[in-house]
């Protein structure tokens, strides 16, 4: 009678706990120096310049710089290499994908009035992926630490009634009762109950809290396989000025996230006086989101050589929902018969939505044009990642994230430099950029460095261009993220994108 009568309730109240982490708010705060293949070979260094579709991104005042009505698509490719180290055991992924990573249109309405101040008007519309989640990587390794502290550290202080199924009860029926009326930590103790990883220190005692392992201690050999698909993309509304030599611009910002991933945990033992030898564990985890942002920005015109620019991107606002499936198996031996244990709730969590805010981002810019023969262009920019928070803030949960958050994240400095010469109609470019870890321990996270390169052709009434960017960072991840069981692989990630993109004058 207990059960049925939280399950009355569970009609009215949805449970939202779940695992969010700083992972999650990090993945929707970071974007890639992507866009225009001109854009993407001076590494997104524009925010001085302007007139390029791309750069209306860096600067939403760089559209006023463009004299006639131009559109633009790129095509990009990505190449990504993982390089895994997993308890010394080494090895290389490899993962490529290809797709329509930027268009956009910009309308010039000039004022012919010679003697007026304001010069002209411009209207953009654009599309941009702003980051890519298509990754894979594989890790292999002997640990002497077992997933049964991932479990055994839900299950503490969980009753035994609740592990157990009653009379006519499925795996299915408990499984969603427990997400619905105890959260996604009680439903990690059910699976170790039930597929024998944990056993109750006082199975007789339908109140018993306190659990132990069934897996011995010793050596376990472990894999772990990590896939992931998705974008996340941004739409964009810019209406600029020019006013004598000042360019002034905003940008309204539509975004959306699609995210995907999938994890499968293996592991086995010939420990002695270990009851389960072969432990299989799945995970998959949809994201979708929308969310709301807004640019404001202004490029001066010094003199005829220099530019100065500086941009600031407001904090973007994100309302997230989630859902999760999981499944489980284990291997143990029982007077020498193998007994295989599957427990598929065939359950489809879904969980209440919630807010995110990624921080906002101060820019900085400066471009020296050498006339018409070319030009260098530095930007500097800043963000606190320690900003990021997720809401409802009455929720005790995403409170203690949000302080674990402004504890391990800081503020990050990045800079992109990058350059073009011009001879005749060809155009040649290149650049770098940095950008500093997010994390105050930088072994988390290492900083990102990249470089790029690229040309384009000018035809008249429209201009080809193509470049190759490459970026590389090394990030600690942990197997599964807030819990006791704290394994990490290393990851050292090479991402290698060729961009295409063709532009037309009107």
């Amino acid at each position: 009678m207990k059960r049925i009568f939280f399950l009355l309730i569970a009609i009215f109240v949805t449970s939202n706990i779940q695992a969010q982490s700083i992972i999650d708010g990090l993945r929707y705060s970071r974007d890639i120096p992507n866009g225009t293949a001109r854009f993407s070979a001076m590494s997104g260094a524009f925010g001085a310049l302007g007139g390029d579709l791309s750069a209306i991104q860096s600067n939403p005042a760089g559209s006023a710089v463009f004299l006639e009505n131009t559109a633009s698509v790129s095509l990009s490719f990505l190449d990504t290499k993982n390089e895994t180290n997993y308890f010394n055991s080494t090895g290389s992924y490899y993962n490529s994908e290809a797709n329509l990573n930027q268009a956009g249109i910009v309308f010039v309405f000039d004022n012919y009035n010679e003697d007026s101040s304001w010069k002209k008007f411009t209207l953009g519309l654009s599309y941009e992926t702003t980051n890519n989640f298509d990754n894979e990587y594989f890790a292999r390794g002997q640990s002497n630490s077992s997933i049964d502290s991932y479990f055994l550290n839900f299950a503490q202080g969980v009753p035994l009634n609740l592990l157990q199924l009653q009379a006519g009860e499925s795996i299915s029926d408990l499984y969603r009762f427990l997400g619905e009326t105890e959260g996604f930590g009680a439903q990690q103790a059910f699976l170790g109950f039930q597929s024998f990883i944990l056993d109750p220190t006082d199975p007789e005692n339908p109140n018993n809290s306190s659990y132990f392992s069934n897996i011995s201690p010793g050596n376990f050999n472990q894999e772990f396989s990590f896939n992931s698909s998705g974008y996340n993309a941004k739409y964009t509304v810019n209406l600029a000025t020019q006013i004598n030599n000042i360019y002034l611009g905003l940008n309204l910002n539509s975004h959306l996230i699609d995210y995907r991933e999938s994890t499968y945990f293996f592991e086995n033992n010939n420990n002695e006086g270990s009851l389960i030898n072969e432990v299989g564990f799945q995970n998959n985890l949809v994201v979708l989101g929308n969310g709301f942002s807004a640019q404001i920005g202004a490029i001066a015109k010094v003199s005829d050589y220099v530019r100065l620019g500086l941009n600031y991107n407001t904090p973007t606002w994100y309302t997230i929902s989630e859902e999760t499936t999981q499944q489980l198996d284990t291997k143990r031996t029982e007077n020498g018969t193998a007994i295989i244990e599957s427990i598929r709730p065939n359950i489809i969590n879904i969980f209440e939505d919630y807010k995110l805010r990624s921080p906002g981002k101060l820019t900085g810019s400066m471009a020296y044009l050498f006339g018409k023969e070319g030009l260098l262009s530095l930007d500097y920019s800043y963000k606190d990642y320690s900003n990021i928070q997720f809401s409802p803030l009455n929720d005790p949960l995403f409170n203690t994230q949000n302080s674990l958050i402004d504890s391990a994240l800081k503020g990050s400095s990045s800079i992109k430099l990058g350059g073009e010469y011009r001879w005749n109609q060809a155009s040649f470019r290149g650049g770098f950029n940095y950008e500093e870890s997010p994390y105050k321990n930088t072994e988390i996270m290492g900083d990102l460095t990249g470089f790029s390169f690229g040309a384009g052709y000018n035809f008249g009434s429209f201009r080809l261009d193509a470049a190759y960017a490459r970026t590389e960072q090394e990030k600690n991840n942990q197997l599964f993220q807030g819990s006791a069981f704290t394994n990490a692989v290393t990851v050292n990630s090479i991402n290698n994108f060729f961009t295409l993109t063709t532009s037309f004058i009107f």
